[in-house]
């Protein structure tokens, strides 16, 4: 049995001729508020003010600042406005992570720390199976070995390539 997939569903339809909902009803309340602002007020204030809401309302309907809906740029600046800027660095939790490892390292007694090369087991496995066939095979000279530490290194870096 097949199905069809909606191919694009990002775009809106077109429901009043060029227009989206969305930018019908951003139109009609500039157009609408346009017009209060003519009847209630006097001319020499409606008409900056008219001016102002319509170029407002073109700008929620029509105008995409980076690729977006302005209106989600206008909610974005508010909630920046809005909410506090003070940003704390908490140092707690690295603390305490800290004082585990000082603890279980005293605990150990005479175990050697080695540094762990990245997060994933995977990786270290393969680096040090690496390091094992590359000196098991006689690849690495003595210079490759002195520069690594008395471990023959898995690749060359662009220092190292320097120093050559």
């Amino acid at each position: 049995m097949q199905f069809q997939i909606p191919q694009f569903i990002e775009v809106e339809d077109k429901i009043f001729g060029p227009l989206t909902f969305r930018q019908f009803v951003y139109v009609a309340g500039g157009a609408g508020s346009a017009y209060l602002a003519w009847r209630v007020l006097p001319f020499l204030i409606a008409a900056p003010l008219m001016g102002v809401l319509v170029g407002f309302a073109a700008a929620l309907a029509f105008f995409n600042y980076n690729g977006r809906p302005f209106i989600l740029a206008l909610e974005h600046s508010f909630a920046y406005i809005l909410h506090p800027k003070l940003y704390l660095w908490n140092n707690a939790r690295k603390r305490v992570q800290a004082r585990a490892t000082t603890v279980a390292s005293t605990a150990a007694g005479a175990q050697v720390y080695v540094p762990r090369l990245s997060d994933s087991k995977l990786h270290e496995l393969s680096w040090s199976l690496d390091i094992k066939e590359r000196i098991a095979a006689g690849i690495g000279d003595d210079e490759d070995s002195h520069r690594a530490g008395g471990v023959v290194a898995p690749f060359i870096t662009a220092r190292d390539g320097l120093v050559r």
